[in-house]
């Protein structure tokens, strides 16, 4: 067995208990040597100047006493000066006892007073002990700072000072007859600036603080002023002692009159060595503060460029917000003031922006805006310095917003600047909350830690698939989002602008249930009856709820879904409950409106919303039950036989299973999960749902979608290429059953998921799936290949490497003419795309000479004038849900520091996130068998208490009427056009006239006068009347317009003959240039219903509530058929 003790070596002995009571004997036998180190600094003049100059806080304290006694030595002059009386005798009698007081005349001069004054002996011994100290300081630092060159040393002004003022102290002591002569002891006021200069740059360097060169530049400025002007009052006092004799106040008076160039004339300088000095002074003066004042300027202009501090107490004392940005442009800087400024409890709050870029001039002229100068504060630096961070106080900062250049070609690089940004201030400020805008989702795990952050690439992909599925989403999201009072369009004379504007007003609030009005009353019911009955009393659209022990926000949980006491409710409405008034109308008009009789159509009693400048004042209806003998809805009589209910029933305080089933207006999924249909069998598709199972980047929230059971072939993938697979070579040889969604992209980047998964979601049924066909580039050949003639849309997504350009706004140049050009080919083609500026709306499917257009133009101005954010809204690219800006994404970010949740609500709506019970956006098409229901409150009843759907909006068109005489002139054009062709060609333009307006063969006076006009459009030389003649040219434009669009058409049509397409799907002549689009958000109760209308519809989740057999679901609704029958109700 090895011996354990043997191989513990023994302790050194200095660490033996032994050792340490004998002492450490054994230490001389150890071969080990102590080594010190910095021996150089322990000789007595390192140490020294350890204390007297490297070490900061002893050099501070030494040039702060070096200070004070510079000061103390000027105010033992004054005093001396003070108790000096020049009428008396002088010192020099023990000199010269001849010598005696002489008065002054203008041919000589005494000099005796100039060189002798009254000095008292405790005075002399305070002035000497002073020189001593300050001589001594002097050369003791002269020693320490010695590098070689004694002149050098020597010839320094503040060492010649020194020796002049001190020197002849030090004499008085050995020769005391010299005691009383003068020295001008004044001229430490130099010295003393010179030692406070010193000590400002130890004191910046002891409390580690960052010199400020403004600071110091303003102090030597003011020490220069205030040494001039004690130097010229103590010489001039002194000096005139052998003339005026005048005070120290007197100096003084002269002094301040003379530099400010005021001179009075009234205390002047007798002798010649007066004027001396205040010639001397005048010239050293023009010499020495404009150099100053020149520097100052400097530094102010630099500082003007770079921004100064923000102030430590105003941090302390006022709330602040810190916006970090690469590059600071006007559109971005005002979008963020309008936004953050906009909410009432935001007025007080500082915004201090960081850039590392110098002010813009636009960005300088707006900050100087008194509205503005007050509140905001630039600064010129890098987010990733703890200086600038210092600088703009980010640790007592409410929030730091950080945004990405999304103007830049490389984009994943700007988002490498944003990532370190956000990483500093997280190091430099841990407590203070992040708002960080990403730009693509690959990197959004690097900022995981952030409190809310914004995927660009995320919202922008989601909002265009949407718009595919539920039209205008994206304004719908954009409208939703911005801060409004719904006051713009109000003074429109066009309806549909003034519903447009009233309604685009809405917001998502959200309040505690047991402390509203509007939810308090609907405590243990289910969610869908305090939805309807909130909306029916108080015009609120009640869209989710979030427990209290739960951070999750579900959006319209369902039926079952019981409300409680300590649940946040989160609504749609104007404004928010806070800053509502509620007046109740008297009871017997209550009684008066629910004794009312519906006779056809008839309107309900008007829900009134009337905003004012913060308060909502909203007329109370009566929601008490009627009774259930009262008369019903009377229906079409032919609305039975489809299956349709003839009534309406009521929504359930609480739900049960037979209450639940799918309503009619709606379709059915559960039909998808039963057989295949006919169509999945003859395109041999199969799918499954489940998730997918690869993700494209970290942090993206897996989806439930439908899936093929196998994956296909990557050489099936292209679609203008055969493969062994499949030899199809363009869309219409594949036969889809459903029309195309087109997506035109630079490069299909992980950002494309987005897009996908929301038009593959498990909720959307398998017969509407519609195919997706991918366009990396986008000439005219591949989009006839891709089937752009029987697309459903056309997604054009911004071009990355055009968005940098000199001018800011030539980002979207390329998108822009892309969308046009695809506007002209292919006129009945809806297109989808997103623009970087929203300026830039204007420019989507451009006519300009159409007058609507310039009219709406007219109409943006005036908004912009009145300092509407949404002053772009009633573009009708917009209001259709055409085009949007990327930059809502800003706003959304701005929203969330005081909507904490709106980040979560927009990714819920869109289908970026999905929570296992909350609801999913969805839409619903109002068709003629749906118009018995009549007004939206109807609706909202019967979808909640049917499917359990929250409808949120309403998506309107209306068709615009041309003026008679502009459609009959652009018809008889075209007619006397069609006559050179041939029969064939002939027949097959009357077929589409057919389709498209009512056959002129009933009109041969048509005919006839479109003939005239023809070959009145032909001679050189017409002789007409002015409104002839603007006639003619409306003739002439349409002639035109008709002539090119013919052109283009040929154009497409020979291309496809060559590609070996069928002509049969395009379309030149239909378009929807006649169309006006828009959303109503939240409508009131009584808003008519029209045929076409897309209600936007948040859906309970399906996988909430699963029945168990299809029996089951069978006897339910046979149940819900029978209740609704027996228990009929009306609005």
């Amino acid at each position: 067995m090895v011996d354990l003790e043997s191989e513990v070596p023994p302790l050194p002995p200095r660490y033996r208990f032994r050792d340490l009571l004998l002492g450490d004997q054994g230490w001389q036998n150890d071969d080990r040597v102590q080594v010190e180190f910095y021996m150089n600094e322990n000789t007595f003049k390192e140490r020294l100047k350890l204390f007297f100059i490297k070490n900061q806080r002893s050099s501070l304290r030494i040039r702060l006493f070096n200070f004070s006694l510079k000061l103390l030595s000027c105010l033992l002059y004054i005093i001396r000066v003070l108790l000096d009386d020049p009428t008396q005798g002088h010192g020099c009698k023990e000199l010269n006892r001849g010598c005696s007081s002489q008065n002054y005349t203008p041919a000589k001069i005494d000099w005796s007073p100039i060189i002798w004054v009254n000095r008292s002996l405790p005075l002399w011994g305070l002035q000497v002990s002073v020189a001593l100290i300050s001589l001594f300081e002097t050369m003791l630092l002269g020693y320490l700072s010695y590098k070689g060159n004694l002149w050098e040393q020597v010839l320094r002004i503040p060492f010649l000072l020194e020796i002049i003022n001190a020197v002849p102290f030090i004499i008085t002591i050995f020769w005391p007859a010299l005691r009383n002569i003068f020295i001008p002891v004044f001229l430490n006021c130099w010295l003393a600036k010179h030692a406070l200069e010193n000590m400002i740059n130890d004191l910046h360097r002891a409390i580690q603080r960052t010199q400020s060169a403004m600071f110091n530049q303003v102090l030597i400025l003011i020490s220069t002023l205030l040494c001039l002007i004690f130097t010229c009052i103590c010489g001039i006092q002194h000096l005139e002692r052998a003339g005026n004799k005048l005070t120290l106040f007197d100096s003084l008076y002269f002094c301040i009159v003379t530099f400010s160039t005021v001179g009075f004339g009234d205390v002047t300088p007798k002798i010649w060595p007066s004027k001396l000095l205040v010639v001397i002074m005048i010239c050293v003066a023009l010499v020495v503060l404009p150099i100053q004042f020149e520097q100052l300027a400097y530094l102010w202009m630099e500082r003007q460029k770079s921004g100064g501090n923000y102030s430590r107490h105003r941090a302390q004392t006022e709330k602040h917000v810190v916006l970090c940005v690469s590059s600071l442009k006007i559109d971005l800087l005002m979008d963020f003031l309008n936004e953050f400024y906009a909410h009432p409890r935001l007025q007080d709050y500082y915004v201090v922006i960081l850039c590392p870029t110098e002010m813009d001039a636009q960005v300088r002229r707006v900050l100087q805006i008194p509205m503005w100068s007050q509140r905001v504060i630039y600064l010129q630096g890098s987010a990733l310095k703890d200086q600038d961070l210092l600088r703009a106080k980010m640790d007592d900062a409410e929030a730091c917003f950080i945004l990405s250049s999304r103007c830049e070609v490389d984009r994943p690089a700007a988002d490498h600047q944003t990532i370190l940004r956000a990483w500093a201030v997280k190091d430099f400020a841990p407590k203070c909350p992040l708002y960080v805008q990403i730009l693509k989702p690959e990197n959004k795990f690097h900022i995981k830690f952030a409190d809310h952050v914004v995927c660009e690439e995320e919202f922008k992909y989601a909002m265009l698939a949407l718009n595919c599925i539920c039209p205008a989403t994206s304004t719908l999201i954009t409208l939703l989002v911005h801060t409004s009072r719904g006051q713009e369009g109000q003074q429109s004379p066009e309806q549909w602008q003034k519903m447009y504007g009233r309604y685009s007003g809405n917001e998502v609030y959200h309040i505690n249930l047991e402390d509203s009005t509007f939810f308090a009353e609907y405590e243990g019911k289910s969610f869908t009856y305090a939805s309807f009955h909130a909306h029916k009393k108080f015009g609120v659209c009640l869209i989710g709820v979030r427990r209290e022990d739960n951070k999750n926000i579900l959006l319209n949980p369902g039926p079952r879904y019981i409300m409680s006491s300590t649940d946040i409710c989160f609504y749609i409405n104007i404004t928010k409950e806070e800053n509502s008034a509620f007046k109740k109308q008297e009871q017997h008009r209550k009684n008066n409106e629910s004794k009312s009789y519906y006779h056809g159509p008839s309107r309900l009693p008007l829900h009134s919303v009337i905003a004012s400048m913060g308060t909502v004042a909203i007329d109370l209806q009566d929601t008490g039950c009627r009774s259930s003998s009262g008369p019903t809805l009377t229906l079409p009589s032919e609305g039975s036989k489809d299956g349709r209910r003839s009534s309406i029933a009521p929504v359930l305080e609480v739900a049960d299973s037979s209450s639940l089933q799918t309503c009619d207006l709606l379709s059915d999924q559960s039909e998808d999960e039963t057989t295949p249909s006919d169509d999945d069998i003859s395109t041999g598709l199969e799918y499954a749902k489940g998730y997918p199972p690869y993700s494209p980047y970290i942090g993206s929230s897996p989806t439930f979608c439908h899936l093929l059971h196998e994956k296909v072939p990557f050489c099936c993938l292209r679609l203008d290429k055969g493969c062994q697979h499949n030899y199809y070579e363009d869309a219409k040889a594949y036969g889809f059953k459903n029309k195309l969604i087109i997506v035109a992209a630079e490069t299909a980047g992980n950002g494309l998921y987005n897009f996908i998964v929301p038009l593959r979601a498990y909720y959307r049924p398998k017969k509407e799936l519609n195919p997706i066909v991918l366009l990396l580039d986008n000439p005219l050949d591949d989009l006839l290949r891709c089937g752009v003639t029987f697309a459903a849309n056309m997604v054009v997504v911004d071009k990355e490497s055009t968005m940098s350009a000199e001018e800011d706004y030539m980002a979207d140049a390329k998108t822009i003419v892309n969308v046009q050009t695809l506007f002209r080919l292919f006129s009945s083609l809806s297109i989808i795309t997103e623009l970087t500026h929203p300026a830039n709306m204007r420019f989507m499917q451009f006519r300009a000479k159409d007058c609507y257009s310039l009219a709406l133009s007219k109409l943006e101005k005036k908004e912009r004038e009145k300092g509407s954010n949404l002053a772009f809204m009633f573009r009708l690219p917009f209001a259709a849900g055409r085009v949007f800006s990327i930059s809502m994404l800003d706003t959304l970010l701005y929203q969330s520091f005081v909507k904490d949740y709106m980040i979560s609500i927009t990714r819920l709506l869109l289908g970026l996130d999905t929570t296992p019970g909350s609801g999913f956006l969805c839409s619903m098409k109002i068709t003629e068998d749906d118009l018995w229901i009549r007004t939206y409150a109807r609706l909202y009843q019967k979808l909640c208490s049917s499917t359990g759907d929250i409808p949120i909006g309403i998506y309107r068109t209306e068709s615009q009427k041309l003026t008679t005489s502009e459609s009959q002139i652009s018809i008889s054009v075209e007619e006397w056009e069609d006559t050179k062709d041939t029969k064939e060609q002939t027949n097959n333009r009357n077929n589409h006239r057919n389709s498209t307006s009512s056959d002129q063969s009933d009109h041969p006076l048509l005919r006839r006068k479109s003939m005239q006009w023809a070959r009145r459009l032909s001679r050189k030389v017409p002789k007409h009347s002015g409104k002839t003649a603007e006639k003619i040219s409306q003739q002439r434009m349409s002639l035109y317009k008709r002539s090119e669009r013919q052109e283009l058409a040929e154009l497409v049509k020979n291309r496809m003959k060559h590609l070996g397409l069928s002509t049969a799907g395009y379309d030149e002549m239909n378009d929807h240039q006649n169309n006006v689009s828009y959303i109503l958000i939240n409508p009131s109760p009584d808003t008519r219903l029209e045929l076409n209308d897309v209600v936007y519809l948040i859906r309970p989740d399906p996988l909430a509530y699963v029945p168990n057999t299809a029996t089951s679901r069978k006897n339910s609704f046979c149940n819900t058929v029978g209740q609704d029958a027996r228990e009929e109700t009306q609005l």
